[in-house]
């Protein structure tokens, strides 16, 4: 049995070798379903040789869950500002020098300020997508129900007298506590991350005026109902109201699907690419971010998906009707209306979340 050994060894040692390679070849990633276009993966692999696995999630709990209890496996992962601050704190994520990292000089300044908050110095998070919590309507039944009520308002939602009178064809709310009850306080002129009893009490009054006219509470579903015309008012996110928008437009319907950022201004959120702490393969991931900092990686997700790209030099290569619409890359005199997104403790997003539940279960 002695030469079968000798001879099945080596061999043994060459499988382990080329699998070690292949390995090491290897970038796991961990999104928003699409949120890479699929020519630039290609794109990736083909000039660096790196085989990339895609997992996706549908919420940011489900990310945030992963990325806390850590073993997750994943090398890049993409979190919210807030997601990642929480990260941060739990010392989850691996910091991601910027010295060498070719295309950080492209990424907008104001993006990276507001970064800063949670993440001093932009040690941990490299911005990614970015965009407003807003208005996703159906023109045309808004405007016969409320002729004289400017679309770029909140009033629509929270005037209960506005609202009763579009409740007939519908109205839909995100699912997302910290979002909507921030934007709440917002519109009474408070602190969108405030913990006092009685701005919080303000707002769940203001959120329960509302509830006798929302038709539902839910995430992604607005897209298509906005878009076949099952829903005339969501309060959403940029990008679901324009591929809402977009494909009303290719089912030739007849009434426009139009997104509007609030007048009285609303959160910004901002997407991030970061590496968990454990990840398998951080100089794939590294590769990776570089990669997706070029501004031809970044155009197409834009092109698709309707978000703004963090990436001033991309903005160029983006369809001017994207481009150029206001509600997707808003001018500087409404950015300065925007608030960033900011991260709360457990204690305080747990306060918030039984508010939530309480409006919810009246649905």
């Amino acid at each position: 049995m002695a030469p079968v050994f000798k001879l099945c060894f080596p061999a043994l040692l060459l499988t382990l070798a080329v699998t070690a390679q292949a390995e090491d070849k290897t970038l796991n990633l961990y999104s928003w379903a699409d949120y890479v276009a699929p020519e630039t993966l290609q794109r990736f692999e083909q000039e660096t040789g790196i085989h990339v696995r895609y997992d996706t999630f549908d919420s940011s709990e489900v990310l945030e869950t992963k990325l806390l209890t850590g073993g997750s496996g994943y090398d890049v992962v993409v979190p919210s500002s807030s997601v990642l601050a929480r990260g941060l704190a739990a010392g989850a994520l691996q910091e991601i020098p910027h010295a060498g990292l070719k295309g950080y000089a492209n990424l907008d300044p104001d993006l990276l300020q507001k970064l800063a908050a949670v993440d001093p110095g932009n040690r941990f998070g490299v911005p990614y997508t970015w965009g407003t919590l807003g208005l996703g309507m159906n023109v045309e039944a808004v405007k016969q129900r409320l002729p004289d009520v400017p679309l770029n308002s909140l009033d629509l939602l929270f005037k209960p007298e506005y609202a009763a009178k579009l409740k007939d064809c519908g109205i839909a709310v995100l699912d997302s506590p910290q979002e909507v009850i921030g934007l709440a306080l917002h519109y009474l002129g408070k602190n969108p991350y405030s913990t006092d009893k009685q701005d919080l009490a303000a707002a769940e009054a203001l959120l329960q005026q509302l509830q006798p006219s929302v038709l539902y509470v839910a995430t992604g579903r607005q897209i298509s109902d906005l878009a076949n015309g099952s829903v005339c008012l969501a309060l959403t996110y940029n990008g679901d109201a324009s591929m809402a928008a977009d494909q009303a437009r290719k089912a030739n319907k007849p009434f426009e699907v139009a997104y509007r950022i609030p007048r009285e201004g609303t959160l910004v959120w901002q997407d991030n690419l970061a590496i968990p702490k454990d990840a398998p393969h951080p100089e794939a991931a590294r590769a990776f971010i570089e990669f997706m900092l070029r501004p031809e990686s970044v155009a197409a997700l834009s092109n698709t998906l309707f978000f703004a790209t963090a990436n001033q030099a991309a903005t160029s290569l983006v369809d001017p009707a994207v481009r150029n619409d206001p509600d997707i890359f808003p001018q500087p005199d409404v950015r300065e209306r925007l608030y960033a997104d900011r991260s709360m403790s457990l204690k305080d997003l747990r306060q918030r979340t039984r508010l939530w539940t309480t409006f919810r279960s009246r649905q």
